[in-house]
């Protein structure tokens, strides 16, 4: 593996176990338009995506509808769903190895940006990043590629996409990475599969915490 200067952090599934209360909070949203979702399994999708479009997409909601279901959603989240969320396990001393080694670390995560900073304070994991970036309230950054764009723009003209690797447990981690033609490595620990994550075409595959640092050393 070639030498990376910057790592780029996902959130959810990379760092923190947040499932259940993403899955918990989809459903309360869900049931606002009078669907009733007893088996949250069958919301695993909504792990990793941008909210508006996993209710568009698997519940063919339009536009303003997703938009009020997102509002609903956050409503619940930022008060509740926040903490029902735990980091995983090894996640501070994998941070603090790479941190050690000299990596610098960003946070790079479609979740809105101020919930992020929720997260992360409350986990003991803020002090690890040299930056973090989320979705922003205006909802210019869509996309996991419009935030890492978001985040070049700020580490400014001297950093090159090749200074820097996405990690992630998703396919869109790596479908943004691939987009502004970063490296990416599938972090086969989260919600995501060895299928999805390859496919997708993640550069490198890292099977834990441990298994990463191998692959960045």
């Amino acid at each position: 593996m070639k030498k990376y200067h910057y790592l780029f952090f996902d959130l959810d599934g990379t760092l923190t176990d947040s499932a259940l209360g993403i899955l918990r909070t989809a459903a309360y949203a869900l049931r606002h338009f009078g669907i009733q979702v007893d088996d949250l399994g069958v919301l695993h999708p909504f792990v990793g995506p941008p909210l508006e479009d996993s209710f568009k997409e698997f519940y063919g909601f339009t536009d303003m509808q997703a938009r009020e279901a997102v509002e609903i959603y956050r409503g619940r989240y930022e008060v509740i769903g926040v903490h029902e969320n735990a980091p995983y396990p090894g996640v501070h001393d994998c941070l603090r190895t790479l941190k050690a080694q000299g990596f610098r670390l960003v946070l790079a995560t479609s979740k809105p940006e101020k919930t992020a900073r929720v997260v992360l304070d409350e986990f003991r994991l803020a002090g690890y990043f040299d930056f973090v970036c989320g979705r922003d309230a205006e909802g210019r950054l869509h996309t996991k590629a419009d935030v890492i764009r978001q985040i070049f723009g700020h580490l400014g003209v001297d950093v090159k996409v090749e200074d820097a690797v996405m990690i992630g447990d998703r396919k869109y981690d790596i479908l943004g990475a691939r987009e502004v033609g970063m490296d990416s490595i599938g972090a086969l620990w989260g919600y995501g599969s060895r299928e999805e994550l390859a496919g997708a075409g993640a550069t490198w595959l890292a099977e834990d915490y441990a298994d990463l640092v191998r692959l960045l050393r």
